[in-house]
């Protein structure tokens, strides 16, 4: 009974942090001014060649500088590693990593996609890549925490606590 209360502590502890997770990812990748995200572009800008943008940032790190090359490449991954951690909190039938490196994908599509018609950033093939990417490391830490607390309950089991 006190595994299962701490079960449903925890999966509810998910849906509020994956709520905050969520409205900050719409923050961020709609309204922060620290991004240009405020202002809206004269036309469409998007990138459908994948690796383009990737092999950009990498060819021109010095001249982009650490910052902006480095938030583009790790930031999108980043972005998306707490959606793959929590997500599997959530809900059983999300603990298999196609489900989770599926939802990443979508998720990342609908936003890039609100992008392109709001004119808000820019539609990328590559931020799609790099965040699906993001969502599969984070599902891979979340296994990385199963793991872990197993572990030390087992230890605890076998001191007798």
């Amino acid at each position: 009974m006190e595994n299962r209360i701490k079960t449903e502590t925890i999966r509810k502890v998910g849906w509020i942090l994956f709520a905050f997770y969520l409205a900050g990812l719409v923050y961020f990748m709609f309204f922060a001014e620290s991004l240009g995200r405020t202002e809206t572009a004269e036309g469409y800008r998007y990138n459908l060649e994948p690796f383009l943008e990737i092999r950009r940032c990498i060819r021109y790190w010095d001249v982009l500088g650490p910052i902006n090359a480095g938030m583009n490449l790790f930031g999108n991954v980043a972005a998306f590693m707490p959606f793959g951690f929590i997500l599997p909190m959530l809900r059983f039938s999300n603990r298999k990593w196609h489900v989770v490196t599926l939802l990443s994908l979508l998720c990342s599509l609908c936003i890039e996609t609100v992008q392109l018609i709001s004119m808000r950033g820019s539609f990328d093939v590559d931020d799609l890549l790099l965040n699906t990417l993001g969502g599969f490391l984070g599902y891979l830490c979340f296994l990385a925490a199963v793991s872990l607390r197993r572990q030390i309950h087992e230890g605890r089991q076998e001191k007798g606590e």
